[in-house]
């Protein structure tokens, strides 16, 4: 219980000081800033591990989200200062590995630990989920800033892109390899293994990335606004469609991508583990 409660303060003061941090910086709105502290103490409570993939997408997409500013400022008709997400960016882009960090730690009774199939078939399945959940997060991110298309043209696909994306997901396999090295006991054999994450962690942000642009593509609509000179994700008289139905918005497609490539890459895990 002392244990528990130590880290839960330690989790509530550093998610205190960068959800300020960043409302301050313009990353959060005021919405955002206050259901960030509460995904973040989530994860960071759960496990020192959980914290620091959270922290890993969140400070580079945060960074990325500010290439191309003034680009952006120009031609989208949703662009906010610094990037700023409110509390339904937050939790589409957190909410599910919330919920799974949570379940991870009732199960493991505060205990960091490998992935092994054999011996935890459930919790092997659930932090695949997560991993997946933040390669698709970060993949997503990295290849819409690093690989940018056309204006307005939602699920374009860039070498560029590609290759942020299979890079953005290798580095939460990374974060989650490196600190696993310091905080998860396994025998040697299960300990090696682990490296295998850095690579599926890859195909995952890859996967992520491509079910993002085909979701893009197909369900969300884009169109151009003839009198605001911009790009919307709405139709009207005075917008000329440039793809996709209206079937899905920005939040949606993210949060069905991230789904689909959490549920995968806990599939992969259990069998690969």
């Amino acid at each position: 219980m002392e244990t528990f409660l130590n880290q839960t303060l330690i989790a509530v003061l550093i998610s205190s000081l960068i959800a300020i941090r960043s409302y301050r910086r313009k990353s959060l709105n005021f919405s955002g800033a206050v259901s960030g502290f509460i995904v973040m103490t989530a994860h960071i409570a759960a496990g020192s591990r959980f914290g620091a993939l959270l922290l890993v997408f969140f400070f580079t997409s945060s960074k990325l989200t500010k290439v191309g500013e003034e680009r952006k400022r120009r031609v989208d008709a949703d662009f906010k200062e610094g990037g700023q997400r409110n509390w339904i960016q937050v939790l589409s882009n957190s909410g599910i590995a919330a919920v799974l960090v949570v379940i991870v730690w009732k199960l493991t009774g505060q205990q960091d630990k490998c992935l092994d199939s054999k011996e935890l078939p459930l919790v092997t399945s659930l932090i695949g989920g997560i991993l997946g959940h933040y390669c698709c997060c970060n993949g997503d991110t990295w290849s819409s800033e690093l690989g940018p298309v056309r204006r307005g043209t939602n699920g374009g696909v860039t070498k560029a892109g590609l290759l942020a994306a299979v890079a953005a997901g290798s580095v939460i396999g990374l974060t989650f390899v490196l600190f696993g090295f310091f905080t998860a006991t396994c025998t040697r054999d299960i300990a090696l293994k682990q490296l295998l994450v850095i690579p599926i962690s890859a195909i995952a942000g890859l996967c992520g990335s491509l079910i993002d642009s085909l979701l893009g593509a197909t369900l969300q609509f884009s169109g151009f606004c003839s009198v605001r000179n911009k790009v919307v994700g709405k139709p009207g008289p005075t917008v000329k469609k440039i793809s996709g139905l209206t079937i899905l918005d920005n939040n949606a497609v993210n949060l069905v991508s991230i789904l689909l490539t959490s549920l995968l890459t806990s599939i992969a895990c259990k069998y690969i583990f």
